[in-house]
């Protein structure tokens, strides 16, 4: 998605809550639920209308999330384990990672929040088709189910992030450097 095609959404407090495409911004703020904080340079062109694109948003109402179960995907399974190998326990970036069936689905392990652990690609090779009991391995912890997860963590570049995007954000010494 290319940048201006995205919008950050804001709390009431200003915080990040997630980035959405610009339809759902404008969708957000014709309904009363959103004002506009920040524009692209970019037009969106009706028969009637012509708006800015919208780049930042905030939320004009606090909002509930109902408690549903944390969804099973990849990014939240790394997010479970804090990025880090669950057998080296060695913290890694997003796409050094992968993850592991504990019991490996050939010895009918299945694709559950409980048989998933977060790995390195070398443990993950040497651990290959087997249990950690046969690789001669050991999980630094059980995966689990999680209730919920810590706050969400969204990776973004330097080259990435719209300029519009920069006063909202938290950003590490990383970026400053």
């Amino acid at each position: 998605m290319r940048a201006q095609t995205q919008t950050l959404v804001l709390d009431q407090s200003y915080r990040p809550l997630e980035i959405v495409h610009w339809t759902r911004a404008v969708t957000l703020f014709f309904q009363g639920k959103c004002e506009i904080v920040s524009e692209y340079d970019g037009f969106i062109r009706s028969t009637s209308l012509v708006i800015k694109m919208p780049a930042v948003v905030r939320l004009l109402r606090m909002f509930r999330r109902h408690k549903k179960p944390v969804k099973f995907s990849r990014v939240n399974i790394y997010g479970r384990d804090d990025y880090r190998c669950l057998y080296c326990g060695e913290r890694k970036r997003m796409q050094e990672l992968t993850y592991d069936h504990v019991v490996p689905r050939s010895q009918g392990g299945k694709t559950t929040w409980t048989n998933i652990a977060t790995a390195c690609e070398d443990c993950n090779s040497k651990k290959a088709n087997r249990t950690p009991a046969q690789a001669g391995m050991r999980l630094r912890k059980q995966p689990v189910q999680p209730v919920d997860l810590p706050a969400i963590v969204i990776e973004l570049s330097r080259e990435s992030v719209p300029d519009a995007w920069r006063d909202f954000l938290y950003w590490t010494g990383e970026l400053d450097e």
